[in-house]
């Protein structure tokens, strides 16, 4: 097992303390699920997308929600008699999984969920980071109170 000491980083930042939680936290023991598989892509400077396969799931069965800087997809299929026929049905090899499943995402400070789309069993999430104007880059003068805005200034 490895143990990182991030002592040092604390005293040369500010402001990064979820960071170093989070860094903590993924060094534990606990090891990740692996149901169900996914990726996530880069699709512009700016923009994000989170594929998760999710063979079997109707989308009544899904449920996506953001709290603060967490998305939860989860996955809870329930079984759907259809008359008589379901009685009649039995399974002789069952390799599609149909058990319940949460996958949780830690999101970067303004970063914001703009749609989801459920298509041929993958369940697409896109992102998209919006940088408030007042955190975008500013350039100040040395020598003056001003600050001027870098893409004035470009």
């Amino acid at each position: 097992m490895r143990h990182f000491d991030l002592s040092p980083l604390y005293r040369s930042t500010v402001g990064f303390d979820r960071l170093f939680s989070m860094l903590d936290n993924a060094s534990g023991v606990e090891q990740a699920p692996t149901y169900p598989p996914y990726n996530i892509e880069r699709r512009g400077e700016n923009d994000y997308r989170i594929s998760v396969a999710v063979a079997g799931f109707a989308e009544s069965d899904l449920t996506i929600e953001t709290r603060e800087n967490t998305l939860s997809i989860r996955g809870n299929k329930e079984a759907r008699p259809v008359g008589d026929q379901a009685a009649k049905v039995e399974v002789l090899h069952q390799g599609i999984a149909a058990r319940a499943f949460e996958r949780r995402f830690q999101l970067a400070d303004h970063v914001h969920v703009t749609g989801a789309l459920l298509e041929n069993g993958l369940l697409h999430v896109d992102l998209v980071r919006e940088i408030p104007e007042t955190q975008k880059p500013r350039q100040i003068q040395i020598g003056g109170a001003n600050v001027i805005d870098a893409r004035k200034a470009a």
